[in-house]
């Protein structure tokens, strides 16, 4: 159930409404159309995955703001608006939007 009220989760439904920057068998990285930064989404509809997903899933993150962006990143996985469904921030330091951030080339 989706908390914006219909049975189906939006990052289970992964539509391609972004920037995709990576998939694979265990998650998807875009860019978020709500706050313009990269974040990962985990392909399990579950909020908890285990510590080593979770390592694995920033560590997967991390390497494409290093690939595509230039700016010092923080992780944020606080699921503020789809709490039930892991996914993962690349906020830039310091900030929380990523509108104007620098690209790579």
């Amino acid at each position: 159930m989706s908390i914006f009220g219909g049975d189906t989760c939006e990052l289970c439904d992964a539509a391609r409404m972004s920037e995709w920057f990576y998939e694979d068998d265990e998650c998807w990285i875009a860019e978020c159309e709500s706050c313009a930064v990269p974040m990962v989404v985990w392909r399990n509809h579950d909020p908890h995955p285990p510590e080593d997903v979770k390592q694995r899933l920033h560590e997967k993150l991390e390497v494409v703001v290093e690939t595509h962006f230039d700016f010092e990143m923080r992780i944020d996985d606080n699921m503020r608006t789809i709490p039930d469904h892991y996914h993962a921030h690349a906020r830039p330091k310091g900030g929380f939007y990523g509108y104007g951030l620098r690209r790579n080339n």
